[in-house]
């Protein structure tokens, strides 16, 4: 290979490495903005489709100005998720964008056979330990539970958004992570290992659409 040709592919190398990897600041982490590569599939750089039922429908689009993921679901259920490493005790606060266009009808996490949301993002710390942010359709906003169908699972639930009345329009969220953690297991966080956001409607039976923007942990 000539020297050109390897340099070339050093560029591509590098550009691809910074694509993927999440994005450090004094003051904050970027995981995501959704502005950056996709590959052939047209999954964002650094990011993971896992299939739970049926077949993903996403896209990266631009919405209202704003490099967004887009999720739809009819009757499946799907995630992007992607490493992350993160100390809570330096970036405590989660901030991110969303859009809810359509609700899956009758979703309400409370209950296995309507448990459909039209937005979920999760923050694990362990394999058996993370918090969803979601938007429900039925559960008032601010509930907090757990909702592990498997014993040696803590999934806790925070339901940040519920109903139609603020669907179709762009909403800043920010959550202190560190605080939320303490207060729902009750002791000290572990770093954060991962994120995923994830859409679903296959036990209603209905579908739903979402966007997500702007993700990023930032200093208190």
């Amino acid at each position: 290979m000539s020297s050109l040709a390897l340099k070339w592919k050093g560029i591509m190398l590098t550009a691809v490495l910074m694509c993927s990897a999440p994005v450090w600041a004094a003051d904050q982490l970027v995981v995501a903005d959704f502005s950056s590569a996709i590959n052939a599939s047209g999954v964002p750089a650094g990011w993971e489709v896992k299939e739970k039922s049926g077949k993903a429908d996403f896209a990266v689009v631009k919405d209202d100005g704003v490099a967004a993921l887009r999720l739809r679901s009819a009757n499946t259920s799907f995630s992007l998720q992607k490493e992350v490493h993160v100390d809570l005790k330096q970036y405590p606060v989660l901030t991110w964008k969303w859009k809810v266009t359509k609700l899956p009808r009758g979703g309400d996490f409370r209950k296995s056979k309507t448990d459909d949301q039209a937005a979920q993002l999760f923050v694990a710390f362990t394999r058996t330990k993370s918090i969803v942010y979601i938007w429900d359709t039925s559960a008032p906003q601010g509930l907090m539970e757990d909702t592990s169908p498997i014993p040696f699972m803590h999934v806790k639930v925070v339901v940040v958004r519920s109903g139609p009345a603020e669907t179709g329009k762009w909403i800043t969220e920010t959550r202190n992570v560190y605080e939320d953690y303490k207060k729902l297991f009750g002791e000290e966080p572990p770093a954060v290992s991962g994120m995923r956001l994830q859409i679903n409607s296959q036990h209603t039976g209905t579908s739903a659409e979402s966007y997500f923007a702007n993700v990023a942990f930032k200093k208190q």
